[in-house]
């Protein structure tokens, strides 16, 4: 390095946000801030995060050596290094800055660094191992894997991908492992929703009607987990048991009302739920059943009888996962999604409808990416291990959406690749939206109408070029028709 490192000025590239950070909304919405947290963040800048987790009534404090260097660096449940390591030119020192952050947190410690496809919108000269910018100030892009590697070997401890770019390490794997169960039970952020519920019972008995405000937590659980809960996990079983005089009264009931079929219908769910966090749990290295969190142990002894039968159910289930005819095929028998001779397209929404084998070829993804901010469109590859996940922010207005953004992850070279459309000229365009989503999308009919206009009018008929913004713009045109919202106008 030519440059003394003292001539960088880290301290520019401290940024002032209207809202918390990304990697803080992000904790927030996968649950790791929950009342009383305490919160640390290292390198905060000017304060905003901070001072608006303060305002959400967390203990929040913060250091920065260059806005805050009089603040003392305290240990807190939640450490947020966010975008800190990527503008340190000095190599020792953004480890040191990593191990540093990391003993200060004692449940999980938060890193966010940006990733390379943004290297394209920064302008100056190579440095080091990263660029010198045009305002003199240091930045470190990069890749999804190179970022997980260097965490783990820098802790010597196992990272969890949140989002492109975002880390989180976990001091206890018990808690990394109910957190990777949680995200398969409630994907956060809209990429792999929660099934549907099973039917909801029914309110005609009168004792369940009277009562069903106090039951509704336990109704919860039992479509959530699929099995009888423990007193510790319904924090209203005091009450319940008062009202009830055991709490088995009380599920006796409720499972009268719901009927032997969907309770069936909610234990296969939740069983399934279960299999496919371990058949992804793999990949970190599954846990021992000892290391599972007690919750999951009760999962694993009520919905499978053993931990042994469970995870030879995942091993056959990532087993077939791994084969891409086997995923060629699902995605041919599929009745959910647009197919295609080469991929499988479905709405995020609808992603936890798919079949286990498609969920857990997705959740391999995932397990490389983490949550990819604004998906609208999950493409599935047939033939090729590589999942996309596709932004369209206008989907359920503009009959026609343009595609803003791609974030494509590539499962045999673990690299991810991101596209960014939103200056094209010519950007692609979707037809017949109602074939990405399932019968009970609330607009999925509406789609339909106009899709039905558009065949009569022979516009989806072309051989080429409608899948593009301004061919199809000109066919219609020339066509002599027009679009007025999901309406197709002639003249």
């Amino acid at each position: 390095m030519s440059e003394s490192a003292t001539a960088v000025p880290r301290h520019l590239t401290a940024m002032s946000r209207s809202g918390l950070s990304r990697p803080m909304v992000l904790a927030l919405d996968d649950g790791l801030l929950p009342s009383g947290t305490s919160v640390f963040d290292f390198g905060c800048g000017h304060g905003g995060d901070v001072e608006r987790l303060a305002e959400l009534g967390y203990k929040a404090s913060g250091w920065d050596p260059a806005h805050r260097p009089a603040q003392p660096k305290s240990e807190a449940d939640v450490v947020n290094l966010g975008y800190v390591v990527n503008v340190i030119e000095a190599p020792v020192e953004r480890a040191a800055a990593l191990r540093d952050s990391w003993a200060l947190a004692k449940q999980v410690l938060v890193v966010a660094a940006r990733p390379d496809w943004e290297e394209r919108s920064v302008t100056g000269r190579p440095f080091g191992d990263g660029i010198l910018t045009s305002k003199g100030t240091f930045q470190r892009f990069f890749k999804q894997d190179e970022l997980r590697t260097w965490i783990e070997t820098t802790l010597d401890a196992r990272s969890i991908a949140a989002a492109p770019g975002i880390f989180y390490v976990f001091r206890d794997d018990r808690q990394a492992q109910g957190f990777l169960a949680q995200r398969i039970r409630h994907p956060s952020r809209g990429v792999r929703p929660r099934r549907p519920p099973a039917r909801r019972v029914s309110i005609s008995e009168a004792r369940f009607q009277a009562n069903r405000e106090l039951l509704q937590p336990l109704v919860s659980f039992l479509h959530e987990r699929g099995r009888l809960p423990e007193d510790w996990e319904i924090p209203e079983a005091p009450a319940i048991r008062e009202r009830f005089r055991s709490l088995k009264a009380a599920i006796a009931l409720v499972r009268r009302v719901a009927g032997d079929e969907d309770w069936r219908a909610t234990r296969e769910a939740a069983e399934l739920d279960l299999v496919i966090y371990l058949a992804l749990a793999a990949f970190g290295g599954r846990p021992k059943f000892s290391g599972l969190p007690d919750d999951l142990q009760l999962d694993v002894k009520a919905l499978c009888g053993s931990y042994k039968a469970a995870c030879e159910k995942a091993d056959r289930l990532l087993f077939s996962a791994g084969n891409q005819s086997m995923i060629d095929a699902e995605c041919g028998r599929s009745d959910l999604g647009k197919k295609t001779p080469e991929a499988l397209y479905v709405h995020r929404d609808y992603v936890a409808l798919l079949t286990p084998v498609l969920r857990v070829y997705e959740g391999c993804a995932q397990a490389l990416t983490g949550a990819v901010e604004d998906t609208t469109i999950v493409k599935l590859n047939r033939l090729e291990p590589k999942i996309s996940y596709l932004s369209y922010p206008q989907f359920e207005r503009d009959p026609h959406p343009v595609l803003r953004a791609s974030v494509r992850a590539d499962l045999r070279a673990l690299r991810i690749k991101f596209r960014d459309f939103s200056t094209s000229d010519n950007p692609p365009i979707l037809h017949r939206k109602e074939t990405f989503v399932p019968p009970q999308h609330p607009t999925r009919e509406k789609f339909a109408r106009l899709t039905e206009q558009e065949e009569k009018a022979g516009l989806l008929n072309q051989p080429v070029g409608i899948g593009m913004r301004n061919e199809w713009a000109r066919l219609v045109s020339n066509s002599g028709y027009r679009l007025m919202g999901h309406r197709l106008i002639k003249g």
